[in-house]
């Protein structure tokens, strides 16, 4: 087989789908068959997508694997055997799916690419059989592994052994990320059934083109078995974007760029440089160097609107980020972010909380407090870094978790709960700063990590000061009292040893100068992550729980991790 293998079109015209308009051949190879009336998309075959989405020439076939073709001796009105043939001789491929080696800008992979004009793309045994095996090289080669979805499901034709495709697919995907190699589907339109009860929905990240429908049962099963009726914009890319269950919707003139640094974001490591060690050390490790300051006035300035936040460090920190979304589960969360990008040529998982610099970003990201799916988000992003072997670095800047009726129902408790044991257990190293607000349990979610910095304007305690003083104070208006007695400035979290260091500010604040104050967080992170990469994990995860196990202990002769100095 040949990758080379589209007819001529038979006409030099063809109607859109959508809108019914006339749309000249030429222009629709152009366009990658994107309407330019009213921009709806007609599916695009194998080698059309393998010609849009990787490098000119880099394709190259993996042979398909021999398989029994017509195990159950099936026909219905027209004997199996004789359909097969017929998808041959139209599609010229030997089944539902195409498999290569490849590249992206320059990025090598493995990918497997359905074509839903071959039995619509159903799971047989031979499509089965190639994807399991295209995983395999993937694992061989120690290459990320695309696949590019396009089907209605199991073939019914093969019975049985048509689910078993799912298994066996399903676990040569799992086989890659234990081996810690990145997995990505692009899913298309459609991808129903068995497809999408599997592998399709079982990778690190998932990618949907814009309008593609994706779910279990489909539209016509749904309304034939139990009579309803879908709503508009049901089972669609954006509607499961919002629900929490895709990475991100793209439009497909933008597939190739977002796959490209999405793996360049995860590429290999590179040596982490050491910091060059020019100007004064961006960090303050002993509380007798910071001056003594009224609490309640770091309040103040770490709520100032005007503070970096979690997508501005990212921006001014990370080479190529890639948000990420979703929890898999229930949600799309936009009080928390995050996403892989390269940091110093080296890639890392940046996870942190996001508020932002007006009125309408602060209602629309819930003022920093996230929900269960954004702490579930935050739990999933740590478990594909540990998996890719990548850092995990996170800003903390939460009033503190959504304390509202649909928080509880959603089980808010458990899902810090989890982000603790999470990060507790991760094998990478993690380093956790404070860049503004660090209010209690969903601050902590994100802070169990072997170094824990505050920036010098930043705030950390088990409770805000006006919630402290209307319980025990029976006055908000005590607020000030209450940060003085909770001693939750940069200077008292290091004395108490809860900091292991203050990060430097610009003069005034960060809010000052955003991109000078990344600059010193900048050359902090460089400094920790080449000291903590050279400790095995077993190492980074002892001393990280000997780090939290002390506090609060009594120990003669110190009161770092005992309480007030």
């Amino acid at each position: 087989m040949t990758l080379e293998t589209v007819s001529a079109p038979a006409a030099q015209w063809s109607l859109c789908a959508g809108c019914h308009q006339p749309i000249y051949e030429k222009r629709s190879l152009r366009t990658l068959r994107v309407c330019p009336a009213c921009g709806a998309y007609a599916r695009l075959s194998a080698p059309e997508r393998i010609e849009q989405i990787f490098d000119a020439g880099s394709a190259r076939p993996i042979a398909a694997a021999g398989v029994i073709e017509d195990p159950l001796g099936f026909s219905d009105s027209r004997p199996y055997p004789e359909r097969l043939r017929s998808a041959r001789e139209r599609t010229g491929l030997p089944d539902a799916v195409v498999c290569v080696r490849a590249s992206i800008a320059g990025h090598p992979l493995v990918a497997a690419i359905m074509d839903f004009r071959f039995l619509g793309g159903s799971l047989g045994c031979a499509t089965g059989e190639s994807l399991a095996a295209a995983a395999e090289e993937a694992l061989r080669e120690r290459v990320p592994f695309l696949v590019v979805t396009a089907s209605g499901g199991a073939r019914m034709q093969e019975g049985a052994l048509s689910l078993m495709q799912m298994a066996k697919v399903t676990q040569t995907i799992s086989d890659l990320g234990r081996a810690g190699i990145l997995t990505c589907t692009l899913i298309t339109d459609p991808t129903y059934g068995g497809v999408a009860a599997s592998f399709a929905t079982q990778t690190d990240v998932i990618l949907a083109e814009r309008g593609a429908h994706v779910g279990f049962a489909g539209p016509r099963v749904i309304e034939q078995t139990i009579g309803q009726e879908l709503p508009a914009g049901f089972q669609t890319a954006e509607f499961l974007f919002e629900r929490g269950l895709v990475d991100e919707v793209v439009p497909r003139p933008a597939l190739r760029g977002a796959l490209g640094r999405l793996l360049a974001a995860a590429s290999p490591q590179a040596p982490m440089p050491r910091p060059r060690g020019l100007g004064p050390a961006p960090v303050i490790g002993r509380a007798d160097l910071l001056p003594e300051r009224d609490p309640w006035e770091v309040v103040r300035l770490a709520r100032d609107i005007g503070r970096p936040t979690a997508l501005d460090y990212a921006g001014l920190l990370l080479e190529g980020f890639v948000e990420l979304h979703g929890d898999r589960l229930s949600g799309e969360c936009r009080a928390i972010v995050g996403g892989l990008g390269r940091f110093q040529g080296r890639p890392v998982m940046l996870i942190g909380h996001q508020k932002g610099h007006d009125a309408a970003e602060l209602k629309a990201r819930n003022f920093g407090m996230p929900t269960p799916a954004g702490y579930r988000k935050a739990g999933r992003l740590m478990r594909l870094a540990d998996r890719l072997g990548v850092p995990v670095v996170t800003l903390i800047d939460t009033p503190g978790a959504y304390p509202g009726i649909e928080a509880e129902r959603d089980g808010q408790a458990w899902a810090i709960a989890d982000d603790l044991r999470v990060m507790a257990g991760l094998s990478v190293p993690v380093i956790a700063v404070v860049t503004g607000e660090g209010g209690s349990g969903g601050a902590l979610a994100l802070a169990l990590a072997d170094r824990v910095y505050v920036m010098e304007n930043s705030v950390y305690s088990v409770i805000s000061p006006e919630g402290c003083a209307s319980i025990l104070w029976k006055d908000a208006a005590s607020a000030p009292q209450a940060a003085r007695s909770l001693r939750i400035d940069p200077r008292a979290l290091l004395l108490q040893g809860i900091a292991d260091g203050v990060v430097r500010e610009p003069a005034g604040g960060a809010h000052q100068d955003r991109a000078a104050a990344a600059g010193l967080l900048r050359d902090t992170l460089a400094a920790v992550l080449v000291e903590l990469s050279s400790l095995d994990a077993g190492r980074r995860r002892r001393e990280r729980g000997e780090r939290f196990r002390a506090f609060g202990a009594f120990s003669a002769g110190t009161s770092r991790k005992g309480g007030v100095a």
